[in-house]
């Protein structure tokens, strides 16, 4: 049999003890707080951008909203050119054997 030091919990270090009962110390807080009590959670709010200096108006987005606005139009525009080829397909359609005879030539 070893010896071990006296007052010490075998098998779990420093950082383990003080961890299980910061744990345990929340866990009964959260039991104690009634639910009814519980605030009502806000709505996030982003923050407006603060406006670089010289800078002519409208030049830059003023808020995140603003940004998020110019994002969502420019996926649009790339949504709209990756069906480019979609709405090409009729056109090139009747003259795809040409094309394809014209390429084996080279």
């Amino acid at each position: 049999m070893t010896a071990r030091a006296l007052g010490r919990c075998h098998g779990m270090t420093k950082t383990q003890r003080i961890l299980a009962a910061i744990a345990l110390a929340g866990a009964a807080a959260g039991l104690a707080a009634p639910a009814s009590s519980a605030a009502p959670i806000s709505p996030l709010t982003l923050p407006d951008l603060p406006a670089p200096q010289g800078m002519p108006e409208g030049a830059s987005p003023s808020s995140v909203q603003e940004i998020g606005g110019q994002v969502s139009g420019g996926l649009n525009q790339l949504n709209q050119l990756m069906e480019l080829p979609n709405h090409l397909a009729p056109v090139i359609a009747p003259v795809q054997p040409i094309a394809d005879l014209a390429g084996g030539l080279e």
